[in-house]
C-alpha cells in the first residue's frame, strides 16, 4: 500500500503478537494495548489488525469461537481444540497440496494453502479423563 502512514499503535499491535505464542483474539489485544493506550478503541484495534492481515504481516485464523491472530507469517499449520478453541502452531512439514495437483488452473491462480487441524487437546483430554 503506497503512502501508508506510520501509526504507533499499529506497531504495537504488531509487537504485541510478535511476543505471543497463543494467538489472541481482538478482544485480548484490546485489553492489553489499552495499557499503553488507553484511549485506543476497539475499532482502531479492528482496522489495523485487518490492515496488517491485508499487508501479510500477521495472519487471521478463523475458529468457530472469535477470529485469532498470528504473527507468524512463515508456513505453518494450526491444531484448534474444539473444546476449549485454543490454537496451536503446529511446526511439521505438510506437502503443499497445490504442488502436486495438475487441474488447479481450473479453478484460478493459487496463492496459498492452508491446513488446520481440529480436535481435542491434551489439556482437555486430562480433564476428561479426571472429571
Amino acid at each position: 500500500m503506497a503512502g501508508l502512514k506510520y501509526s504507533r499503535q499499529r506497531e504495537s499491535i504488531k509487537n504485541y503478537l510478535c511476543g505471543r505464542e497463543d494467538h489472541p483474539t481482538a478482544d485480548m489485544i484490546y485489553t492489553s494495548i489499552r495499557r499503553e493506550y488507553p484511549n485506543i478503541s476497539l475499532g482502531t484495534v479492528y482496522r489495523n489488525l485487518s490492515l496488517l492481515v491485508e499487508l501479510g504481516e500477521i495472519q487471521k485464523i478463523t475458529t468457530d469461537g472469535a477470529d485469532r491472530f498470528d504473527a507468524k507469517v512463515i508456513p505453518h499449520s494450526h491444531f484448534i481444540c474444539k473444546k476449549c478453541g485454543c490454537v496451536m502452531d503446529v511446526m511439521v512439514p505438510v506437502e503443499d497440496p497445490a504442488a502436486n495437483v495438475n487441474r488447479l488452473w481450473e479453478y484460478g491462480d493459487v496463492e496459498e494453502c492452508r491446513l488446520e487441524f481440529r480436535g481435542v487437546c491434551k489439556t482437555c483430554k486430562k480433564n476428561e479423563r479426571q472429571a
